[in-house]
């Protein structure tokens, strides 16, 4: 586990405007907000012509399905999942955060969008306050940092095969 945020990723020099979509989950809202504050004031701070589109699950284990109806839109760039799951005394919150992280790699897989993972499995509440409403660690600005970077290696994959012929 990381004790501090990644650098801030060089200004975004694209013409194009970058679209995100953002899905978050609806219970925990008290941290589930402050992870989607985050992700959206960075993306901004990142590049102000940021197009946001926010899109709600009710819980976690929704998110996957939300994400897939999304990407199947094809109208964004990256799309980030937000949510947490605190952990109780069975294995319930192990298995949906298993199989929320399943999913969302499948929806990235089956659509070529990267699908950034910040559906938090967390053991307590002053974990989830520390990664969702904390600015040393915050899982939102995180999010915001790895979806500037997985677009730009994008970009200049798109920018490279559509400069150079196909290798035989």
């Amino acid at each position: 586990m990381s004790t501090r945020l990644p650098p801030r990723p060089p200004k975004y020099d694209h013409f194009n405007v970058p679209r995100f979509a953002i899905v978050a989950s609806e219970y925990n809202p008290e941290f589930v907000q402050g992870l989607v504050n985050n992700a959206c004031k960075e993306l901004y701070n990142l590049e102000e012509r940021s197009a946001i589109e926010l899109f709600n699950a009710p819980g976690s284990f929704e998110i996957p399905v939300v994400a897939e109806m999304v990407a199947s839109l094809q109208r964004h760039d990256v799309i980030i999942a937000l949510g947490l799951v605190l952990q109780g005394k069975t294995r319930h919150a192990e298995l949906i955060a298993e199989s929320v992280a399943n999913a969302l790699q499948q929806v990235a897989l089956k659509h070529a969008t990267p699908v950034i993972h910040e559906v938090l499995l967390v053991g307590t509440e002053e974990e989830a306050r520390e990664r969702c409403l904390g600015k040393d660690l915050n899982r939102g600005t995180e999010a915001a940092r790895a979806a500037f970077s997985v677009l730009r290696t994008k970009q200049q994959m798109q920018n490279s095969t559509a400069k150079r012929p196909p290798i035989r």
